[in-house]
C-alpha cells in the first residue's frame, strides 16, 4: 500500500481557539479510513483542509503526493479532480435537478458532448442505486436516502482516486444506514476508490471501516484498526465505545 493522505503536525486555530494542536494521520490507498471524535473535536474541519476548503495554521497537508502548504492554482484545481466529496446534508444545489447537479463537473472539467454527459449521468445514478428518472427530479422531491445517493452520484461524476464523506448515514434509519454501508463497500470494489469517512455510526466503524483515528483533546490520541484502537485507555475512546460492542470484539 503507498499513503495517500498525510497529515504532519496540524495545528488549526479560529481567533483565539485550537481546534487542533499537532494531528499526525495517515491514510493508505485503497482502504475506508474512518475519522472520529467528541463533539467540536474538528472532524469535519481537518477534512475540509484535506480538500483545500481551508488551510491550516500551521503543520503538513499532502494529499495524493502533493503538499497543499502553498499549492499553486493550476496544480490546485487538477487536484480537486481527483477526488470526490459528499457533505452531511447532501449539499445539493437546490435550484437544480439531479441530473444537473451532477453535471456541474463535468461540464465545468471536461468538454465532453451533452450526449455523453447523459450517459454519464445515468451510469453515476445506475452505480449509487437510483433510476435514470430520479434525474429530473429536485432535491426537494426526494427522501433523506435519495438525497445521500444523489450526492454520491454528483461526487462520483469525475471517477475519483479519492472519495469523502462527511457523515453519510446521518439522518437515515438503520435498513437505510445498512444500504448505504454496502454500497460503500461496493463502490471501493468497483472502482478501487479510497474512502475517507467520519462518522459517529458504529455500525459503519465495525463493519466497513479498515482503519481510523480518534480525535479528542485537539489531538489523535488512537489510530489504527478497530482492536488497535480499543485498547486505547484514552477517556473518550472508552466511553464512545463501551458496552455491546468493546465485548463482542475484544
Amino acid at each position: 500500500m503507498s499513503t495517500v493522505i498525510k497529515a504532519e503536525g496540524i495545528v488549526t486555530r479560529f481567533g483565539n481557539r485550537v481546534i487542533h494542536d499537532g494531528v499526525n494521520l495517515h491514510v493508505e490507498r485503497g482502504e475506508i479510513y474512518g475519522i472520529l471524535g467528541e463533539s467540536g473535536s474538528g472532524k469535519s474541519v481537518l477534512m475540509k483542509e484535506m480538500i483545500m476548503l481551508l488551510e491550516p495554521s500551521a503543520g503538513k497537508m499532502s494529499v495524493l503526493n502533493q503538499t497543499l502548504n502553498n499549492i499553486g492554482f493550476d496544480e490546485a484545481q487538477a487536484l480537486r479532480r481527483k477526488w470526490g466529496v459528499l457533505f452531511q446534508f447532501g449539499a445539493l444545489f437546490s435550484p437544480l435537478t439531479v441530473a444537473e447537479n451532477i453535471e456541474v463537473q463535468l461540464k465545468e472539467y471536461t468538454d465532453i458532448t451533452k450526449k455523453m454527459r447523459n450517459e454519464l449521468i445515468n451510469s453515476k445514478l445506475n452505480m449509487v442505486g437510483l433510476e435514470p428518472s430520479v434525474g429530473a427530479l429536485y432535491p426537494s422531491e426526494l427522501s433523506g436516502g435519495m438525497i445521500k445517493r444523489a450526492a454520491l452520484a454528483r461526487a462520483l461524476a469525475m471517477e475519483p482516486e479519492l472519495l469523502f464523506l462527511d457523515e453519510p448515514t446521518s439522518g437515515l434509519d438503520p435498513i437505510g444506514a445498512r444500504n448505504f454501508d454496502e454500497l460503500i463497500l461496493e463502490l471501493r470494489e468497483l472502482l478501487g476508490v479510497t474512502v475517507v469517512i467520519i462518522t459517529h455510526d458504529l455500525d459503519s466503524i465495525f463493519n466497513i471501516v479498515d482503519r481510523m483515528s480518534v480525535l479528542a483533546d485537539k489531538r489523535v490520541v488512537a489510530e489504527g484498526n478497530i482492536k488497535n484502537v480499543l485498547q486505547s485507555e484514552h477517556p473518550f475512546v472508552e466511553e464512545f465505545f463501551k458496552n455491546k460492542y468493546t465485548q463482542k470484539y475484544m
